[in-house]
């Protein structure tokens, strides 16, 4: 348990210091990059944020692998052992066109197993965190286990790539809610659930990245998260997602698997 503490107390101070250095970004030009199309940017800020973090996980912990979404994670075949999966900015495109609604996302995982979360919603100052069995907080206090409501009875976040594609089960999900939302960050729209403002959170393909440490997070307070047919999550590629409390989660699931079959 020492150990536990002592290891959370060092992410938590790393998280915080990469939320600072982000905000101190904004006073000055950032240099902006294209990836795989126009929506898919990467930032200096994104590759400094990341290098910080894996300094510091490799000072501390230099027996432990590293899978970061700006590194080439070559070497991350399998989950075997601990490994750190970082997000050094979730939700990058609102960082650069709206300086807010992004986070720093950090979990750490044991064969393939997630122990511990980290997720800073920079712009808010919350930090959002969970211990493997100890529950999840914001900033030290206690999140409750969420009410398991029905989707009738809450807002659903969905992606953008879902929504402006022709999938009619996605459709009809949101028609059953009571309204959609969008965020733009995988790990705020998982927080978002995890507290109770949405039912669910749907997602067409999201990496290990945008999915660990709210993963961890969404479980420790009562939801469930798997693939969009109802499948457990595979860390070691892109996944499509439904995160929700378990009496939407099972809805949900019905009607995308329905419409595939």
């Amino acid at each position: 348990m020492e150990q536990i503490n002592k290891r959370n107390e060092l992410i938590t101070q790393w998280v915080l210091e990469a939320g600072k250095t982000i905000k101190d970004s904004f006073e000055k030009s950032i240099q902006v990059e294209e990836k795989s199309n126009r929506n898919d940017l990467v930032t200096e800020m994104d590759k400094k944020t990341e290098e910080m973090l894996i300094k510091n996980i490799r000072q501390h912990f230099p027996d432990e692998r590293i899978f970061a979404e700006e590194s080439d994670n070559e070497e991350i075949k399998d989950l075997n052992g601990v490994v750190w999966i970082i997000d050094p900015i979730d939700g990058t495109l609102n960082f650069v066109k709206q300086q807010n609604d992004f986070a720093v996302m950090v979990a750490v995982y044991e064969d393939g197993i997630g122990q511990m979360a980290y997720i800073y919603n920079v712009m808010k100052d919350e930090l959002y965190s969970a211990i493997k069995g100890q529950g999840a907080s914001c900033n030290g206090q206690r999140i409750d286990t969420v009410q398991d409501l029905p989707l009738k009875d809450g807002l659903v976040a969905i992606s953008s790539l879902l929504l402006s594609g022709k999938n009619e089960a996605v459709r009809q999900v949101a028609r059953k809610s009571n309204g959609v939302r969008m965020i733009g960050s995988a790990g705020l729209e998982t927080l978002y659930v995890s507290t109770g403002r949405l039912v669910a959170y749907i997602a067409a393909s999201l990496a290990p990245w945008d999915i660990a440490a709210g993963k961890l997070i969404a479980e420790e307070v009562g939801l469930v998260y798997t693939q969009a047919n109802g499948e457990k999550i595979d860390l070691l590629k892109k996944n499509p997602v439904v995160v929700a409390t378990p009496a939407a989660h099972q809805e949900i699931i019905q009607h995308l698997t329905e419409k595939e079959s």
